[in-house]
């Protein structure tokens, strides 16, 4: 036994006739008044027969030889009714048609001469075994049956070219749909393989349009690019949708920005579900785009991951039914792999970003040490050079001067050691490692008030400070440096005081006060903004690398107060950012 993919439609017809035939003959037995059980048994074996045949021909089954078995089957059992039935002058005599069809069915007009032949035949021994002569009805029904197997014969060949044409064009489509998904496997492989190959941001979204529109026209390489697709991938930016890339817009589609405020984009952000439209010429903020006014179908889903959102990727055509259920569940994958490719993109521009930074701020460390070095221990050891010349020739001229001389070198030598000796405590303050930041905080207050006589206060809660891991403790120790180097330089303040406690559950102030010169707060953020103060510019990244909120409060003439939002859990981040944008 073989089974077949496809039904074998030849062995319907030849079912559904043997059906027909038996139905026939049990009516054509009752109407004669004939229907008795010796007349029975062959049409009820040839119904099992049939039954087991329809069995095959439901699982796309056939046993051996099975065209030359059923044909077998339906000139026995037909050929035993018609003798039964009394042959030609039966109320049946026509019984023995059944295996001229079927013979048409299975083997076109060879089959059906072939089975007229053998009807004809069977009639003719009937008749002679009968009646001991041919009679005229016998050589009218031989006639007639020859003349049925030619013309079922015909029939049967249409039929045969029509249903083989039938299932050539059925199995062609068939293939067609096979090598339309396996084209679109391949085309998905390329584009998580390209998706996830480069880091270039450009290059994403670039490759995600491509090779969707590949994924969606399988067959494009053979007919040529000229599906009339359009795409484009928004990004967010600022609040508003920005064009990332796209295809077959304008140069003033290009230029289009998008609030997200109502219409597709709005139920796309708010449901956070792909979206299909049939009207999105009309739509409030894509109608604008001159690209999209020509197409009736549009589907359009968000690229977000988690609380993550980064834009949405839309994809419109002419064609209304252009986007079914399986370009949908195309698109659907392209947009998963598009925002794992797109994650990644920013996560390598954030540490490519990072690195250049980082280079920028060990650039400034240098020079800031540079400064130090020029503005105190450099021109105290120049000043120390020129006086010992200056000892030096009063030695033998003005001894007691030259003593007086050499006590204020001495006095100098020890302000110049205390100033590096600073230096190297904030290069890398060791007791902050070994005490932590309490401790390191009252050492630096102690040196402040030792090298520069600033008077500088600290109140801190030591159960917040050891909460802190190391790392965040060095940032929040370099934030604290930062604004009283800047409050001493700057400012001329006579006290600084530094408070760190808890502000919220999980989230630690820090403050920076000093009762200084002050300054105009707005007119600081647009020099930071063109990177002229870098004071300030420290103190925003250092924020930054503690995931905090930096504010500045000051005014000319009463003092400064800077303070740091330090989060110290996730909850307590996503809070104090979530406050923030509200």
């Amino acid at each position: 036994m073989r089974t077949y993919e496809t039904p074998y439609v030849t062995d319907w017809f030849a079912i559904s006739l043997r059906w027909v035939s038996m139905l026939g003959w049990v009516v054509s037995l009752a109407l004669g008044r004939a229907l008795t059980l010796p007349l029975i048994w062959p049409v009820a074996l040839l119904a099992v027969w049939n039954l087991a045949m329809t069995a095959l021909a439901s699982f796309n089954a056939r046993i051996n030889y099975h065209r030359q078995l059923n044909l077998a089957v339906d000139v026995l059992l037909s050929g035993i009714f018609f003798w039964a039935q009394g042959g030609a002058v039966g109320p049946v005599a026509w019984a023995i048609i059944l295996p001229i069809l079927t013979g048409a069915v299975y083997f076109e007009h060879w089959g059906a001469l072939t089975s007229a032949a053998w009807s004809v035949l069977l009639l003719l021994a009937n008749a002679y075994f009968y009646m001991r002569s041919l009679s005229l009805l016998a050589i009218g029904w031989s006639v007639g049956y020859l003349i049925l197997g030619g013309l079922f014969g015909l029939l049967g060949r249409q039929l045969a070219v029509r249903l083989r044409d039938v299932r050539r064009k059925w199995l062609e489509n068939e293939d067609r749909k096979h090598s339309i998904q396996s084209e679109r496997l391949r085309a998905i492989y390329e584009l998580t393989s390209a998706l996830t190959g480069t880091l270039s941001y450009t290059r994403v979204l670039d490759s995600a349009l491509d090779l969707g529109f590949t994924a969606l026209n399988p067959d494009s390489s053979q007919s040529g690019n000229d599906d009339p697709l359009v795409s484009a991938v928004l990004l967010f930016k600022g609040g508003y949708l920005y064009v990332g890339s796209a295809r077959r817009f304008t140069q003033a589609d290009m230029r289009l920005t998008f609030p997200a405020t109502e219409g597709i984009l709005q139920k796309v952000f708010d449901e956070a579900e792909p979206f299909f439209s049939n009207s999105i010429g009309y739509d409030p903020e894509l109608g604008r785009v001159i690209a999209f006014r020509n197409c009736n179908s549009a589907y359009c889903f968000p690229l977000r991951s988690g609380f993550n959102v980064y834009g949405a990727m839309i994809f419109a055509h002419p064609d209304a039914d252009y986007f079914g259920p399986d370009r949908r569940n195309v698109l659907d994958i392209i947009g998963r792999q598009s925002v794992v490719a797109i994650q990644n993109a920013r996560l390598y521009q954030e540490l490519v970003e990072e690195k250049e930074r980082m280079i920028d701020v060990h650039e400034e460390a240098r020079k800031k040490l540079a400064r130090d070095l020029h503005d105190g221990p450099t021109q105290s050891v120049a000043a120390i050079a020129m006086r010992i010349n200056i000892v030096r020739r009063l030695v033998q001229k003005d001894p007691k001067s030259a003593l007086d001389e050499l006590s204020k070198i001495e006095e100098l030598a020890h302000r110049t050691t205390k100033e590096i000796r600073h230096m190297l405590f904030t290069l890398r303050p060791l007791i902050l490692e070994s005490q932590g930041l309490g401790a390191a905080l009252r050492s630096m207050a102690d040196k402040m008030r030792e090298t520069f006589n600033q008077n500088v206060t600290i109140t801190i809660d030591e159960n917040i400070a050891s909460q802190m891991e190391m790392g965040k403790q060095g940032v929040v120790f370099y934030i604290i440096e930062e604004a009283i180097n800047n409050a001493r330089k700057h400012a001329g303040a006579p006290n600084i005081w530094v408070r760190l406690g808890t502000f919220q559950p999980g989230l630690v102030l820090l403050e920076v006060e000093d009762n200084g010169i002050g300054f105009d707060v707005e007119a600081m953020n647009k020099a930071y903004d063109n990177r002229s103060s870098l004071g300030m510019v420290n103190l925003r990244e250092r924020t930054e690398l503690v995931n905090g909120l930096l504010n500045i409060q000051s005014a000319i003439g009463k003092g400064t107060k800077v303070q740091v939002y330090i989060p110290l859990t996730e909850e307590a981040a996503d809070r104090l950012h979530r406050a923030r944008s509200h």
